[in-house]
């Protein structure tokens, strides 16, 4: 991603991208080699001695490059070189007992879970930044009043901290999500050839156990290489939160156009925009962040074709999962930096957002009259006097407050220093900015238990 788009020389790299590269994948594999000897020797199944020896060798700084280079070529097997060198590495018989039992998709399937785990810590280090920059954005908006807006249209009065207040709901849901799914996915698979079992007696989902353990990851229940709908859940997790990411990207995309003009991305000095349009300030990061959330969330249904894997193992559905967890992961981490950055930097603009208000000259403000109005007449009633004004306003026939000034109905009970005091849309935006706050507060903990518990 970071060597592919322009923004990436600006924006920190989450180190995602690097969990994922092919030495740091072999490496991950290894340490489920080691932990494999090591729950092997501790329950008689091979040497003590064996196990010290292989797990001394599991580092891949101490295999021969040009002999695995050539294995993989030789072979076209993705661990089976790396098993050979591991193997030749050993002194002694301790060799003969590497891969004891295994299949390689016990090995690569946990070991690329190692690298998933520490992704999903980066995400959750990612969302506690997140959370703490929203909890200030909340708070600097909370009371800055703007049109609240239903199928695109002005409907009452709010204020940008409520925007800010759901923003921070959703995130903190996402952060319970992938908290509680971390028993779930993250979890040791050691099953051999057919998830039988067999080759490891009836110690086997002991030695699954055991291995788990050092691992620090739970074993799973039918350590079946069919099994795949843990590793679906997780990529829909990330494309639900994706999906929350580019709501908020596209909220700041609209927000930021001429026509609106209440917010807008940082834009470092120097930046440009067009080639060819000196005057253009893009949105660049709003646009990536809806751009990697779209490309995420259609990762899903290929993580669920998977989920189908035929009989004992499939190395399609294997080939197929892999590919959709590398790229779900490095997506949302780059996206999530450039959600911190937003929430970090957005330039917010009040005084766009109270024009704004005045742009239907009191018609946003037709609820409350209504309201007002209904306590003398009944709702119904009122509703269809300030409907009539409203429509004839809409169409031209006259200002908003003239005409409600002029009909009878509404002269009867209000006078025109009340309703004038209803046409203030300040006076409307309900609590917005107590949920502002209270959301505020939610993130600023939720952020710091995160920063504890990583």
């Amino acid at each position: 991603m970071h060597n592919s788009n322009p923004t990436s020389l600006r924006v920190p790299d989450p180190g995602i991208a690097a969990l994922f590269e092919q030495d740091a994948r072999w490496q991950a594999w290894l340490c489920v080699e080691a932990a494999l000897a090591k729950a092997e020797a501790d329950l008689g199944m091979i040497p003590a001695a064996a196990a010290e020896e292989i797990i001394s060798k599991c580092k891949l700084s101490l295999f021969d490059r040009l002999r695995l280079e050539e294995g993989f070529r030789r072979t076209a097997h993705s661990l089976v070189p790396l098993i050979w060198e591991l193997s030749r590495l050993c002194e002694g018989e301790a060799g003969n007992y590497v891969h004891w039992g295994a299949t390689t998709q016990n090995i690569t399937q946990t070991g690329d879970l190692l690298q998933l785990r520490k992704a999903h810590r980066i995400y959750l280090q990612q969302l506690s930044a997140i959370l703490a920059a929203l909890a200030d954005l909340a708070e600097r908006s909370k009371d800055m009043a703007l049109p609240g807006r239903t199928h695109g249209q002005h409907a009452v009065p709010a204020a940008y901290g409520l925007k800010v207040a759901i923003w921070i709901d959703e995130f903190a849901r996402h952060v319970e999500r992938m908290q509680d799914c971390e028993s779930r996915v993250f979890v040791a698979q050691l099953g051999g050839a057919a998830g039988t079992v067999a080759s490891f007696g009836d110690q086997g989902l002991e030695v699954q156990a055991r291995m788990a353990a050092v691992l620090n990851m739970p074993p799973m229940a039918v350590p079946a290489r069919s099994i795949m709908d843990h590793l679906a859940e997780h990529i829909m997790l990330l494309a639900l939160l994706a999906a929350s990411c580019g709501k908020f990207a596209n909220e700041i995309y609209t927000g930021m156009k001429q026509e609106f003009g209440e917010v807008e991305e940082p834009i470092s000095p120097g930046t440009v925009g067009s080639s060819t349009m000196p005057q253009k300030r893009n949105p660049h990061l709003s646009q990536d962040i809806m751009a990697y959330a779209a490309q995420i969330r259609a990762l899903v249904p290929l993580a669920l074709e998977c989920v189908m894997t035929e009989h004992e193992a499939n190395r399609q559905t294997s080939l197929m999962m892999r590919h959709a967890q590398t790229q779900a992961c490095i997506l949302l981490g780059d996206t999530l930096e450039r959600v911190r950055i937003l929430a970090e930097g957005l330039v917010l603009k009040p005084g766009r957002m109270r024009a704004n208000l005045n742009l239907t000259e009191g018609l946003i403000m037709a609820e409350p009259i209504m309201l007002a109005l209904g306590e003398y007449v009944g709702r119904q009633e009122a509703h269809d006097i300030v409907y009539d004004a409203a429509q004839a306003a809409a169409v031209g026939d006259g200002g908003f407050s003239d005409l409600l000034a002029a009909d009878d109905r509404v002269s009867a009970h209000l006078s025109p220093e009340q309703v004038d005091g209803l046409l203030d849309p300040t006076r409307y935006t309900g609590l917005c900015s107590w949920l502002a706050e209270e959301q505020s507060a939610r993130a600023r903990d939720l952020s710091n238990t995160l920063n504890q518990a990583t």
